[in-house]
């Protein structure tokens, strides 16, 4: 069913194909797709529109003022069938059922005219103004939409307010195997169904390229079994050109003036028809031109989800999708994860929503960190979120860049932590950074593709992640970036420590893992001269000088977590390094 909506002015006007089971709300201002921005009567949200079966069904809601009419009764609700309408304020809206319009076959017309733009250019309008006023609307038309339905609905009514000789408007495809209509509408709804020429939609969209008009033998007057639709003698499809609209065309139809009979020349009805045919190619290139740029905005915003704004700058605002192809990189990974997930999974099981939430707020402070700091995201997995720098754009400072983005994902959550009452007050997180050789880019297969990182370096981020829980401290750091922060860090923006070599479970080859810690301003629990005792204990550590290291580890405050590791390590086994020690842990667990 369509409901059709007719205010006071004849561009007042318009048709919206409603769906089996859907709930509409109509109003003259609100987010949905029926608004009826031209009456004042009616209520920002006036009625509730819901198509059952072979009948629309209509309810006032309360917020509506001014009355809904029914058969010159006021009602608040109301069941309507094909033809019945409805009134509110000065608008009518009627029920239609339309058959399935299609297009005719190929038929030959009296007269076929091909128009280029460059013999267009020298038409003159007759009314200019009213044109001029159309014109200057279509822009909002086409923002304002907010789906392609609503978009093709609003074109149809534009082009039946632009051009007046046009009975009917459609909005067609050609896809070089047949016409699709995607939408029409016709300014008398007793005329019948419009069954567009195949044939011109062919010509004008798939093989010229170029507005073609038809003009056939009235109707009344034709003795094939061939009708175009009643009361129409001539039609006109202008293409719609463009990457966003390939295939797309604007087909316009109507009734040559009685003083333009089929005895007259061809070149007549043509001439009469030339100033709408230039209308229409101007709104073809506006669409086309503001169709593209919509797509292009739209690529812009899915690709912030992903790239930080200076990524965006230097690739330019002419994407090209090839560099987004996979190729090796150099790239520093950040993996973060949510501590104490599973608990709160258990005490939220019979709020799953509201656990989701949560974790979605959480996500969303990894995710704005890590993009202000100038990362990527690469892929978000259960309760963690991975970023990801030095593509596509190469980076040499993104070992800091995601050391700033961990402090600060770090400074959030203890922030949030000092807020009881906040969703995210219990939730810690551990993050693990890693810099290395990668591949990057549209990764997957030909069902599904996201732009993420692959390689051994991902691997070792999130190890250095699951690590956080053993040795008990928030942020961990491998060797490569551990030594750029140590070389280029000023002290006010983060320090450094060593905890320990280790060998993770599974791998081959130990590790040499660093702390990343706040600046003394953020975090005067550990101060430098602190932060060199344990690092002074961590060599005699390594050194296999347990005994020191159990002295210097015990002049730490018995706040920092991390020195219980080596503590219970060396106390593990007396004080006495182990034979053939070679300074490295193995860690019995991920």
């Amino acid at each position: 069913m369509d409901l059709i909506a007719v205010g006071p002015e004849p561009r007042q006007r318009w048709r919206i194909r409603l769906q089996l089971g859907e709930r509409y709300v109509l109003g003259r201002d609100h987010d949905g797709i029926l608004v009826v921005p031209w009456d004042a009567q009616i209520s920002r949200k006036h009625v509730e529109v819901l198509l059952s079966d072979e009948t629309v069904l209509i309810q006032a809601l309360p917020q509506a003022i001014n009355p809904l009419f029914h058969n010159g009764v006021q009602v608040q609700n109301c069941e309507l069938k094909e033809g019945e309408h409805f009134v509110i304020g000065q608008t009518s809206f009627q029920i239609h059922n339309p058959r399935a319009a299609s297009a005719t076959p190929a038929a030959s017309p009296v007269d076929e005219v091909t128009f280029s733009r460059q013999a267009l250019q020298g038409v003159r309008f007759r009314d200019a103004d009213k044109r001029i006023e159309v014109l200057s609307n279509l822009p909002e038309v086409i923002w304002g939409a907010r789906t392609d339905s609503e978009l093709l609905a609003r074109l149809v009514n534009l082009l039946l307010a632009g051009i007046v000789q046009a009975e009917a408007a459609a909005i067609v495809r050609w896809d070089g195997a047949g016409v699709h209509i995607l939408q029409w509408d016709r300014r008398r709804e007793t005329a019948g169904e419009l069954h567009p020429s195949g044939r011109l939609i062919r010509e004008a969209i798939g093989v010229r390229r170029q507005s073609v008009l038809h003009t056939w033998e009235h109707a009344a007057n034709s003795s094939t079994d061939y009708t175009i639709a009643a009361n129409s003698d001539w039609a006109f499809c202008t293409p719609v050109l463009g990457n966003a609209t390939e295939g797309w065309g604007m087909y316009l139809t109507g009734e040559r003036p009685q003083a333009f009979g089929t005895a007259e020349k061809a070149v007549t009805a043509s001439m009469h028809l030339e100033a709408d045919v230039k209308f229409a190619e101007l709104v073809a290139e506006i669409v086309s031109s503001v169709r593209r740029l919509r797509q292009l905005e739209r690529q812009q915003s899915g690709l912030r989800q992903f790239f930080a704004p200076a990524v965006l700058a230097a690739v330019g605002e002419n994407l090209d999708t090839g560099l987004l192809a996979p190729r090796e990189a150099d790239v520093t990974i950040l993996f973060c994860d949510l501590r104490g997930f599973s608990k709160h999974s258990e005490s939220s099981r019979h709020d799953l929503l509201g656990l989701l939430d949560r974790v979605s707020q959480a996500m969303g402070i990894m995710t704005r960190h890590i993009l202000a700091h100038g990362g990527g995201i690469g892929d978000f997995l259960g309760d963690a979120a991975m970023g990801f720098w030095g593509w596509p754009v190469a980076s040499t400072h993104g070992p800091l860049d995601a050391c700033k983005a961990a402090l600060s994902i770090r400074a959030e959550f203890e922030s949030l932590n000092q807020q009881p009452h906040h969703p995210l007050a219990n939730f810690q997180m551990g993050i693990g950074i890693a810099h290395g050789r990668a591949v990057a880019g549209k990764i997957g297969t030909a069902e599904l593709v996201k732009v993420t990182v692959f390689g051994p370096v991902v691997n070792l981020a999130s190890r250095l992640e699951g690590m956080t829980r053993q040795l008990r401290v928030p942020i961990l750091l491998d060797e490569t970036v551990a030594a750029e922060v140590r070389a280029n860090m000023p002290h006010t923006e983060g320090r450094l420590r060593k905890l320990a070599r280790v060998l993770p479970l599974g791998m081959e080859t130990a590790l040499l893992v660093s702390e990343l810690v706040p600046p003394l301003h953020n975090f005067p629990d550990l101060d430098d001269a602190q932060l060199a005792i344990y690092e002074q204990a961590v060599d005699d550590f390594i050194a296999g000088r347990w005994e020191a290291a159990y002295k210097e580890l015990h002049q730490l405050p018995a706040s920092d977590k991390a020195q219980d590791f080596l503590a219970l390590q060396i106390a593990q086994h007396n004080r006495q390094a182990p034979p053939n020690w070679d300074g490295t842990i193995k860690l019995p667990s991920k």
